[in-house]
């Protein structure tokens, strides 16, 4: 899925800001894949990939490396997630992060990626208290950590928040299934929505949709189950662990990539092994300082 410009488009081209737009980005290069820079992605482009049958790509990215790599790569949504927590800052849970610590890491993305849309999460304790501070909190992302939308998670009884937000101008996706920051009260990491549970999870999309939701995320959801949560939506879904019938797909990028260790989850396809590439690497150049070799005359000045 990529953003159109042709004039056969639903939606009018962008037009430039009519009140600048700061500094003038450097050209980006084409991506390995010789993929050619395109227009911003914005969320009626992933409107417009639900209503025409396609897909996209969404990544978690927490720095610049990656963002400008996954932007120029053709990835069409980036995830500043608050997975940060136990992939960035070595909690074993999501539940700890800040939104302090997040906001830094979610400007960083936000100014590698020319393209992609940028996506933040609003971390435990940030939104669960009333509307208003769900929309202090995501004013906060649009404005200090330049995000262009935000995702919470929570069921139905979210609804109200999530209208607050919409209304306010923040773009909100809405996050149901497994919600990681609900652990507890969901005791552990469990598939949601098996059997007689699916409706729920349908009643909770919907309410979300109609509070002005324009993506619902749906995680550990057994595919039939997300299957018809999609046929009842007319937004764009996303899946992580919620087999193929969704618009988007997500991942955490140390698990798709290989960085991480240790057991993964079932619904994770790992396409690299920067973990046995990175130790190498690491082991190499700790042997070349330790015997001599490195530097070398061609290292000196």
């Amino acid at each position: 899925m990529a953003p159109s410009n042709t004039p056969e488009s639903t939606t009018p081209a962008e037009v430039p800001a009519p009140y600048g737009r700061g500094p003038t980005a450097a050209a980006q290069p084409s991506s390995a894949s010789g993929r050619k820079p395109t227009a911003r992605v914005r969320i009626h482009h992933l409107q417009q990939a639900k209503d025409n049958g396609e897909h996209f790509a969404m990544l978690t990215a927490y720095e610049q490396y990656t963002a400008e790599i996954f932007d120029q790569a053709g990835i069409e949504v980036l995830l500043v997630g608050d997975s940060a927590s136990n992939n960035v800052f070595g909690n074993e849970t999501s539940l700890p992060v800040t939104v302090d610590e997040l906001l830094p890491l979610c400007r960083a993305v936000a100014r590698s990626a020319k393209r992609a849309l940028i996506v933040a999460d609003l971390p435990f304790g940030s939104y669960e208290v009333s509307a208003e501070q769900a929309v202090a909190t995501g004013v906060r992302f649009l404005k200090e950590g330049l995000a262009h939308a935000v995702k919470i998670e929570g069921t139905a009884y979210y609804a109200d928040t999530v209208k607050a937000m919409v209304q306010a101008g923040i773009p909100v996706m809405a996050h149901i299934g497994f919600t990681p920051q609900s652990e507890h009260s969901l005791g552990g990491y469990r598939v949601q929505g098996r059997g007689d549970d699916a409706q729920r999870l349908v009643d909770d999309a919907v309410a979300l949709q109609d509070a002005g939701a324009f993506s619902v995320l749906m995680e550990m959801v057994p595919a039939e189950t997300a299957a018809t949560v999609d046929a009842a939506l007319r937004v764009p879904t996303v899946g992580i662990g919620a087999g193929k019938s969704t618009t988007g797909q997500v991942l955490v990028w140390q698990d798709m990539a290989g960085l991480r260790g240790g057991k993964m989850a079932k619904f994770v396809k790992q396409y690299a092994d920067l973990r046995t590439t990175l130790s190498d690497a690491a082991a190499a150049y700790g042997d070349d300082v330790r015997s001599g070799q490195f530097p070398g005359p061609e290292h000196s000045f």
